[in-house]
């Protein structure tokens, strides 16, 4: 099933414009998760939208918006009042400046989408200003808005497409001063950075995103596979971390000393290729797969049957 894309507007700079559809380009559909159950019925958990004060469910239509001025106190907004309130960028992102890639502070992205031309026209339009963007070697920046909140939406060029990553404002950002203000400042020596930048150069590779394995979900799919079986599962060694206080030059060494030499000329180990989910790694359900494989050694016999019956 093909994607569904979760804005369509019309993308546009200066006086070239063009319909395109938002797409997110990451998800976390494929990961394990879990539904609440009541431990003694084994039923799922059903939750309903009741009043604070009556405890009465609360039907879809009755429920609007409140912002809060009191503990008891709300403003309420129909969902009018926010419709007349919206923005140009609620269908079109416009084009509003280009910024230098190392000027945007890493802190302020937020997630990346897939920007692509919606429908069958509008395609040159499109390579105009994917193709403006990757002469300029810049990012452009617009306004959008998803989920009824306008963002700042920075594009980029990504092969035919369009990579838009939405950004934080200002006052979504904390200040690292809060944070680092209290950190000591201590004088490192050259011994000390010298053995530590051999550890990094002995650590130095490629980026290469399918050699990472999410060792928590593989951990999950093992936890499930084993209960569905019927083994049992033994609790983990507990970690044996010193909290003795050691030399910091003689932990550098040790760890220079336990970081592998890689063989002169060979190429890194690339990691094992992941399936397209975790959930495949998963036994088959109970009346599905062996119900199959039943339905298989059952058909067989009867073909073998059939032919004996057809040669006499």
């Amino acid at each position: 099933m093909a994607p569904r894309a979760n804005w369509k507007g019309f993308l546009r700079l200066s006086l070239v414009n063009c319909p395109v559809a938002l797409y997110p380009a990451t998800s976390d559909a494929e990961k394990i998760s879990f539904n609440q159950i009541n431990r003694n019925t084994g039923h799922r958990i059903r939750y309903l939208k009741v009043d604070a004060e009556s405890g009465e469910e609360v039907e879809a239509e009755d429920i609007i918006k409140g912002y809060p001025v009191d503990k008891d106190t709300y403003i309420q907004v129909s969902k009018d009042e926010l419709e007349n309130i919206a923005l140009e960028s609620t269908r079109t992102i416009e084009i509003d400046e280009f910024v230098h890639r190392d000027d945007i502070d890493p802190r302020y992205l937020i997630r990346p989408y897939y920007l692509v031309p919606d429908g069958k026209i509008g395609h040159d339009a499109f390579a105009v200003i994917r193709e403006t963007i990757k002469s300029m070697g810049m990012v452009a920046i617009g306004r959008v808005v998803l989920t009824n909140r306008e963002h700042i939406i920075g594009l980029e060029p990504l092969g035919k497409g369009i990579m838009g990553t939405l950004l934080r404002y200002p006052y979504e950002v904390r200040s690292e001063k809060d944070y680092f203000d209290d950190i000591q400042d201590v004088k490192i020596t050259k011994d000390m950075l010298d053995l530590a930048k051999h550890i990094v150069e002995q650590k130095t590779g490629q980026f290469e995103p399918e050699k990472f394995e999410d060792h928590y979900e593989s951990a999950l799919v093992e936890l499930i596979n084993k209960k569905r079986a019927g083994q049992a599962i033994d609790a983990p060694a507990k970690s044996r971390t010193s909290g003795n206080v050691i030399d910091l030059m003689d932990a550098l060494r040790s760890s220079l000393k336990d970081v592998k030499q890689p063989t002169s000329g060979a190429k890194p180990k690339k990691g094992k290729k992941r399936a397209a989910g975790q959930g495949e790694l998963l036994l088959p359900i109970s009346g599905k797969g062996e119900a199959k494989a039943e339905r298989k050694k059952a058909e067989k016999p009867s073909r073998s049957t059939a032919r004996s019956r057809k040669a006499g």
